[in-house]
């Protein structure tokens, strides 16, 4: 008999992929990373090398298994989650890419986009997906492969192709190239799964020339997908969901009504809606949830391309400071500042879905600040949150009065603190902001029996509290400011 149980949690994200061990009892007795790198080939082109994704991630799992003194037999099973959208087309004989990995941020897909609204197909794709037609989701990616790489075409023709989500990349190579599949999240942020089949959507696959058998299967999320072999011990993997769907069960948001926001790479706004799907009239997306004992709950969803990866710019492109950790020292001064920072490097995401605007800086003068423009930056995240807010409420008919934050970038006090001011709501930060990665570990467990979706409950995580310390006067005038440079850059690029 086992005493000890172990789950083990993989967070397969953009800038890295990570594991984490828990104990039953909910802990994270470990937790490793490897950083990952993107590739930028021509303006609005985001790839990484899917090697390199699955490297480390097998870095990452050995790491737990072989120096942590935890033994294979120990580990119950393995909970997966990933970078949504970001998709990879291979030959199911080699198993070798035809491609890099094109990622979720990556805007070639743009013209396949535009020919289908051109076309007025935007309410047709919505019914059926709950999602925009743009190419960040996953359809417009793997049209492009099978249309511009040669190997593409030919593998198609003999049969030998295979595409996926990061999900389904991985899963494929953990259970040593025997399980294509992929769970219901993940799938739903392809646009070619359909609300109303709960499958691939024949329609959906005929607008983007893409053949059904090239797909994975779709299972639940919380479905056993195979087996990992560690130290000839075969660990199943149970419990797959896409990241932010992830950190939604990491927060505990089970109940209709409840929202979180990650601020990561980019920011996504995600509230449970429960297992009716409600449709937004407002530029917000439909999306599953997860699907669990048989039932499937969904979510609104409002997405900021761009949050962790303008402090990045910060740092790289503009070098004003050398680490994030130098970013709250920079900010010594309460004073006011004119600066508008618009950070549109991949577009507007939700609720104005505008491709075509690029990031701007607005009302810089002669006693603009570095502290400015660090300020601005973070600020614009934010300010962008409550675009997104706004709509939300007014979909849902209901007034939000506290919200679950998590990801890297909500260990910022100053970015916590103007949220709420700007907001008028409390912030609620856990001691623990992996929630992505716990999703991914409560998933998993749940799926092997070790708890339940009311045991979860009984975890303890301490908050910090943020309170809103402005003046309605105040919020309304930052939030003008905010308005007039938002709709200044949508005119101009018009």
């Amino acid at each position: 008999m086992i005493n000890k149980k172990y789950i083990i949690a993989i967070d397969q994200g953009t800038n890295s992929s990570r594991a984490a061990l828990l104990d039953k009892k909910g802990r994270i007795v470990s937790l490793v990373q490897r950083k990952c790198t993107s590739y930028y080939p021509k303006k609005n082109w985001v790839e990484q090398n899917p090697f390199e994704l699955l490297s480390s991630v097998l870095e990452c799992i050995s790491e737990i298994v072989e120096n942590k003194k935890v033994l294979a037999k120990e580990i119950i099973s393995i909970g997966i989650t990933n970078q949504r959208e970001t998709i990879v087309v291979w030959d199911k004989e080699t198993g070798i890419p035809v491609y890099n990995a094109i990622g979720w941020q990556d805007k070639r897909g743009t013209s396949i986009c535009n020919k289908l609204k051109r076309k007025k197909l935007q309410s047709f794709v919505h019914a059926k997906t709950g999602l925009i037609i743009d190419p960040y989701f996953s359809a417009s990616k793997i049209q492009w492969i099978i249309e511009n790489v040669p190997e593409a075409k030919k593998k198609i023709k003999e049969n030998k192709l295979l595409a996926g989500t990061i999900d389904s990349w991985l899963l494929w190579n953990l259970t040593e190239q025997k399980v294509h599949a992929t769970d219901i999240s993940n799938a739903s942020r392809t646009m070619l799964y359909s609300f109303q089949h709960l499958d691939w959507d024949d329609d959906l696959l005929e607008l983007f020339q893409i053949p059904k058998n090239i797909l994975p299967k779709i299972k639940a999320s919380d479905a056993h997908f195979g087996y990992f072999k560690a130290n000839n011990i075969k660990i199943p993997i149970k419990g797959i969901l896409g990241d932010q769907q992830a950190a939604l069960f990491g927060q505990m948001c089970f109940e209709k009504g409840k929202l979180k926001n990650t601020y990561g790479t980019g920011c996504f706004l995600l509230m449970n809606i429960g297992e009716k799907v409600t449709y937004s009239e407002s530029g917000l997306i439909t999306t599953v949830a997860w699907k669990i004992k048989g039932k499937t709950t969904y979510a609104l969803e409002g997405n900021v391309f761009v949050a962790g990866s303008a402090i990045e710019w910060l740092i790289s492109n503009l070098q004003l400071v050398q680490n994030v950790s130098e970013l709250e020292k920079e900010i010594t001064s309460s004073k006011e500042s004119s600066a508008v920072f618009i950070p549109s490097f991949s577009g507007l995401g939700s609720p104005f879905w505008n491709m075509k605007v690029n990031g701007a800086m607005f009302n810089l003068n002669f006693n603009t600040t570095k502290e400015d423009i660090i300020k601005a930056t973070l600020e614009s995240i934010a300010y962008r949150t409550k675009d997104i807010i706004e709509v939300m409420e007014s979909d849902t008919k209901q007034i939000i009065s506290e919200i679950s934050v998590d990801g890297g970038v909500s260990k910022s006090d100053y970015l916590m603190q103007f949220q709420s001011n700007i907001l008028n709501k409390k912030i609620k930060r856990n001691a623990n902001t992996e929630s992505t990665i716990m999703g991914a570990a409560y998933l998993s467990g749940i799926a092997s029996g070790l708890w339940t979706l009311e045991s979860l409950k009984n975890i303890k995580n301490n908050k910090t509290i943020f309170s809103p310390k402005i003046s309605i006067q105040k919020r309304e005038k930052l939030s003008e400011k905010w308005t007039k440079a938002v709709n200044s850059l949508i005119q101009f690029k018009k």
